[in-house]
């Protein structure tokens, strides 16, 4: 199987510190995620005024504002970006960070970044599609809220200016999102209709829908996480801690280990097994030598050194070669 990429998603849970984002990428580095994605974005270019937060964010903040209000706390600077690439790099582990406009990503280019995620909410903004495809880097795009439709028409324009390979997340846009929401099949039709990678952002609580995903052929995983759950913030509350984004990083290796082919056959630690685990045709009683076997005189037991019981009717009706102990194995 692929190694599975995945993305410890800080986005803004440093609540605009660069320290606590230091912070948040020493801890994806810890818990063995493969990279630490953030959020850039110059605030003008992102959000009207008059633009109202979502049902979510004033749930999880506690109080309503305006977006730009709340984002104004929340976003760093792109000279924090540059120290925290720097530090990254440092540290051992790969710097992501999602551009939400234009500037943005002509800023993340000069960083030098290695190929793109694009956030849900940027899938049906052509100008932006239009300016990530010529860079002719890879592609990560979250998908949700989105129809078919909308996924086909953005990789459509995603393609027709030379992106780099595209790979798919299936997402639900809320934060948490309800596990009956989740629609994890449709991952899977992503793939057999577009015939592309496909991965998953998830917004769940816990990390079960994530290892179900790596079940199901997910090559990449996202996962919000955040040093405290209790912090104030819009996401802090969908994410993860440390804690369980080590169990989250440690369970996707292990599906990866536990898929192995398509080919079924017995592993090598099976074979060992056969011999104490099957069983042979062996004597139901004493047995002289010429009698005739029957189901009176054999029957099957332990061990499956002896002759396979599959082959039981060919043995029954033929003459007992020598005298045979009950229990022991039966020789034709």
């Amino acid at each position: 199987m692929e190694k599975v990429l995945i993305i410890a998603e800080a986005g803004v849970n440093h609540n605009g510190d660069i320290n606590l984002a230091k912070n948040l990428a020493l801890a994806a580095k810890e818990c063995g995620a493969d990279i630490v994605k953030f959020q850039t974005a110059e605030l003008s270019s992102l959000v009207s005024k008059y633009a109202d937060m979502a049902d979510y964010q004033k749930e999880n903040i506690g109080k309503e504002t305006t977006q730009r209000e709340m984002l104004k706390k929340l976003l760093l600077s792109y000279d924090d970006f540059r120290k925290l690439a720097c530090y990254c790099k440092e540290i051992g582990i790969q710097f992501l960070s999602t551009p939400f406009d234009i500037n943005s990503i002509k800023f993340l280019e000069s960083l030098g970044c290695n190929f793109w995620k694009i956030p849900s909410g940027e899938i049906t903004n052509l100008p932006y599609l239009a300016e990530i495809a010529k860079t002719h880097k890879p592609v990560i795009m979250s998908t949700g809220m989105c129809t078919m439709d909308e996924v086909e028409a953005a990789i459509n324009i995603l393609e027709s200016y030379d992106s780099g390979e595209i790979t798919l997340l299936h997402c639900t846009t809320e934060y948490p999102a309800p596990f009956v929401n989740v629609n994890l099949r449709a991952m899977s039709a992503m793939h057999n209709k577009f015939l592309k990678p496909v991965g998953y952002s998830d917004h769940t609580t816990g990390i079960e829908v994530s290892i179900a995903a790596v079940a199901m052929g997910a090559v990449v995983i996202e996962k919000h996480f955040t040093l405290d759950k209790e912090m104030e913030g819009p996401d802090h509350k969908a994410s993860l801690e440390p804690n369980e984004l080590r169990a989250m990083v440690t369970a996707i290796h292990n599906i990866e280990s536990a898929m192995g082919s398509s080919v079924k056959k017995p592993s090598l630690e099976e074979l060992k097994n056969r011999k104490a685990a099957r069983k042979s045709i062996v004597a139901k009683r004493d047995i002289y030598k010429g009698e005739i076997l029957t189901e009176e005189n054999i029957t099957t037991k332990r061990p499956g050194n002896g002759i396979n019981p599959m082959e039981w009717f060919n043995v029954i009706g033929t003459y007992a070669v020598r005298d045979f102990m009950e229990d022991e194995l039966v020789e034709s």
